[in-house]
């Protein structure tokens, strides 16, 4: 069973003249469901508003349309508590052995993408040789990581934490290989280069999900992990 929301909505947010001198935006977390993500938060004239990509983001849900109708769908509590993955509440729960590993190999894959960014960010050369060593530990962490996951929510919370490895290890080859062709330039002469760099601000995304939803031993699915 579905939760089925039709909605009228304008295009995007279009501000200009006054508008825009009475507009602010900030970062915070929402949540849906009992799904939690950051997204950003415009205030106008005294009220809050959300795009519509971020909110199906955080409550795993879908978008369609008919006509001029975008149709809205998310699944409901009842349908995560009625057989599927999720279960009962107690079906939620992290193992501690896995919980303690998982946390290290993110904890890892931190590491290695501080290294890639303070690397391309200042230029510094090299043939991505001393990245075999971040590549190797965090293989090496996942291993061990899924050898404790013992219970459906830790092998649910293990899918995640090897999207999370897969997608680092790919940014990590892309940007060796722009080393190797001197492309690299442009992360460090435009501090907005990396910023909005869709891979870097996914991994930057699951991490801070990861490293909250992981400790906190219950499990939570996140579309930035996807």
């Amino acid at each position: 069973m579905k939760l089925m929301c039709w909605i009228l909505v304008c295009t995007a947010l279009v501000l200009s003249g006054n508008a825009a001198a009475q507009s602010t935006h900030k970062t915070q977390t929402l949540s849906i469901n009992g799904h939690s993500g950051e997204t950003i938060i415009y205030q106008i004239d005294g009220k809050s508003y959300v795009d519509l990509e971020s909110l199906i983001r955080i409550g795993n849900g879908s978008m369609s349309f008919k006509g001029d109708q975008i149709i809205l769908s998310f699944p409901t509590i009842d349908t995560a508590s009625s057989g599927h993955e999720s279960g009962t509440a107690s079906n939620l729960n992290l193992s501690a052995e896995f919980m303690r590993n998982a946390v290290q190999t993110v904890g890892i894959l931190k590491d290695w993408t501080n290294t890639l960014t303070y690397a391309v960010q200042r230029g510094v050369p090299g043939d991505g040789s001393r990245l075999v060593v971040f590549h190797d530990r965090a293989g090496e962490a996942l291993r061990l990581t899924r050898v404790a996951a013992s219970s459906d929510a830790d092998q649910n919370a293990l899918h995640l934490l090897t999207n999370h490895f897969n997608t680092v290890s790919a940014w990590s080859d892309k940007l060796v290989n722009e080393r190797r062709n001197l492309d690299t330039g442009k992360y460090s002469i435009s501090p907005d280069a990396l910023k909005n760099d869709d891979t870097y601000k996914k991994i930057n995304a699951c991490t801070r999900f990861l490293s909250t939803m992981l400790p906190g031993g219950t499990f939570q699915d996140d579309y930035s992990c996807h």
